[in-house]
């Protein structure tokens, strides 16, 4: 699977599933993932349907776990407390965990999470509608984070995966955008390319998960 795939992407209950297809193809996508609290099935073939977990609860996280490992392409769990993503990151059937650096977002990454993180072949998201939805010094605190994060996520070998949190195709941004957004905050060109396309193929072929095994949570 080569070329660019968007996941994580979270359709407002308004908006037309199909527009935001047609758009990613005009963007140039091979493939977007899709993200929503239950299974769903598949109609594109360049369109995978994954469940977010959204969830304050550690024994709720592991049953949903348990329930659709097998079921989805993409399993994504949305960042919350440290008890809770530490929890996240220590199984290795999550592919990624999202929502960090966000606007309302204000934990940090620990190095002890993104050990099980790399060990677990877990992609963090970096979500760019954080610096596109921000002006000034918030902008200029978010990007701060996003660089503070991405040291960390080098240092530890973690992989990055890049998304806009998108919600209706106005959300939507090009390739080429996407990359110049991340460079605002030191990510490089070809790791920028490589959070477009190898790591989220990978995710949805269980690239990253061959060979791992389950850590009780």
């Amino acid at each position: 699977m080569s070329g660019f795939f968007l996941l994580t992407i979270h359709p407002g209950p308004e908006v037309s599933v199909e527009e935001i297809i047609r758009a990613a193809n005009r963007f140039g996508y091979k493939g977007i993932g899709i993200c929503s609290e239950h299974a769903e099935p598949s109609r594109e073939s360049n369109v995978y349907w994954g469940v977010e977990i959204r969830t304050n609860s550690i024994l709720e996280l592991k049953r949903k776990l348990n329930r659709y490992w097998s079921r989805v392409p993409l399993l994504a769990v949305r960042s919350g407390d440290e008890k809770l993503n530490m929890a996240a990151v220590k199984d290795y059937r999550v592919d990624v965990l999202t929502n960090l650096c966000c606007k309302n977002w204000r934990g940090r990454l620990k190095s002890q999470m993104l050990e099980h993180a790399a060990r677990n072949g877990i992609a963090v998201e970096f979500n760019l509608s954080a610096i596109i939805g921000s002006r000034r010094g918030e902008r200029a605190h978010i990007l701060k984070q996003m660089h503070e994060n991405l040291k960390l996520v080098r240092k530890y070998n973690v992989m990055p995966l890049l998304a806009t949190d998108t919600r209706s195709i106005y959300d939507l941004r090009a390739p080429r955008e996407m990359i110049a957004l991340a460079a605002l905050y030191g990510m490089e060109r070809e790791e920028a390319i490589r959070a477009l396309s190898e790591i989220p193929a990978g995710i949805l072929t269980r690239r990253w998960k061959k060979g791992r095994e389950v850590e009780l949570l």
